[in-house]
């Protein structure tokens, strides 16, 4: 049995088989996600677990180039954007319109729902390279 990181063997599995610029879109309970992408579905009900938690441990294991994000998620969900910020703040994060999101999305190689309840509270990471 695993120890420690990430225990769902899903999510393991597509973060062990990211790539240099790879995209992983960490997701709240209500983005449209296509329907012939692979899900890693977390969510249990509302907010469990929640957006922050999932990101928090996703980035103890996969190697973050830079993130791209809804630029309204400072407008709607702005207590979500100040902790995203101050997690990721060596990393560069590009903001777009949610729209523009929506567009880059499509080349995620899988995507993660949460049971977030705030609204834009979804992230696409660029995965990197640990050498």
């Amino acid at each position: 049995m695993k120890k420690t990181g990430i225990l769902n063997r899903q999510l393991s599995k597509v973060i062990a088989s990211m790539g240099h610029g790879d995209y992983l879109v960490i997701a709240d309970a209500g983005l449209p996600i296509p329907l012939d992408m692979e899900v890693v579905d977390l969510a249990i009900s509302k907010n469990i677990p929640g957006f922050l938690e999932v990101l928090n441990s996703v980035l103890i294991e996969l190697e973050v180039k830079s993130a791209i994000i809804p630029i309204e998620m400072k407008t709607y969900s702005f207590q979500i954007y100040n902790s995203l910020i101050k997690t990721l703040k060596d990393k560069k994060v590009t903001e777009i319109s949610h729209e523009d999101f929506k567009k880059k999305m499509i080349f995620a190689r899988a995507f993660v729902r949460t049971g977030e309840f705030s609204p834009y509270s979804n992230i696409i990471l660029v995965s990197d390279v640990v050498f």
